[in-house]
């Protein structure tokens, strides 16, 4: 039921998958950054490696990502969406790193690198974009573009982990058990916990799993009443289009004072999954 949504968005992507708008993720990137580096410094990626950001959206992870490598390191990203290589590209030429980046437009189904070709592959938010097929076939990739002892780390969001207040506590969570009903963005979204699993099933090896919650309490910082303003907005129209009950009424304006997100006791929280395996 979201999938269809992505043309209702009014945000236009050369891949058509509305949700990787820039006005749309980098919000959410900047309100769950400390999260979002925290996740990635857990990893394991060591100084001098050869890393590839695939799913690389417009580069947020690759600053840091730099950091982590250093000098004597390498960084290779790639994106579906052409723009989404072009800023990516244009952020790390005004960042101060002195390592060598290569940053191409390709897809995760079909890697345009050789075997073996890096120390660790890190994909961040973007398997939630695949079906179960193109899933296992992006994990098979990744495996094979990775050196043996390398690393593969997946981190996508967990949607069962999504709760607001103050409002009904399942509000969310009822959301996506009916939208999930059908194949499709909706039931991806609750696959997070599911990717330990799909790392051994493409033949990971010392696979673990950390699960990070990241809560969101009064007052809510601009970036975090940006995105999830808007995206209760959504789930809001979605939810009254489809007709899945529940009182959304009260998220619908996300300027609106009497908005739950800017209630004394505003909060809001969703889950992060990492998932990481050696080729």
């Amino acid at each position: 039921m979201l999938t269809e949504d992505h043309a209702a968005l009014g945000y236009t992507t050369s891949t058509g998958l509305a949700f990787t708008h820039e006005e749309i993720v980098d919000p959410h990137f900047e309100a769950c950054a400390d999260a979002y580096q925290e996740a990635l410094e857990g990893v394991g990626i060591r100084a001098g490696w050869h890393v590839l950001d695939a799913g690389c959206g417009s580069g947020a992870f690759l600053p840091w990502l730099a950091e982590l490598v250093g000098e004597r390191g390498r960084i290779s990203a790639l994106d579906l969406a052409g723009e989404n290589a072009e800023r990516a590209a244009e952020r790390m030429r005004n960042h101060q790193a002195r390592l060598r980046t290569e940053i191409r437009q390709g897809s995760v189904l079909r890697l345009p690198y050789p075997d073996a070709s890096f120390d660790a592959v890190w994909c961040a938010n973007t398997t939630q974009y695949l079906d179960d097929a193109e899933l296992a076939r992006a994990l098979s990739e990744f495996r094979r573009v990775t050196r043996p002892g390398g690393l593969v780390a997946v981190k996508d969001v967990d949607g069962t982990l999504s709760t607001v207040r103050p409002a009904d506590p399942f509000l969310i969570t009822d959301f996506f058990r009916a939208s999930a009903v059908s194949p499709g963005y909706a039931r991806q979204l609750l696959r997070g916990r599911d990717l330990y699993r799909r790392l051994r099933e493409a033949g990971l090896r010392a696979v673990w799993q950390r699960t990070i919650l990241m809560e969101h309490h009064a007052p809510l910082s601009p970036a975090a009443l940006r995105f999830y303003g808007n995206a209760c907005a959504r789930f809001a129209r979605q939810a009254w289009n489809l007709g899945i009950p529940g009182d959304w009424a009260p998220f619908l304006d996300p300027e609106d004072a009497a908005n739950p997100l800017r209630h004394p006791d505003g909060y809001i929280s969703e889950g992060n999954v990492v998932a990481v395996g050696t080729v």
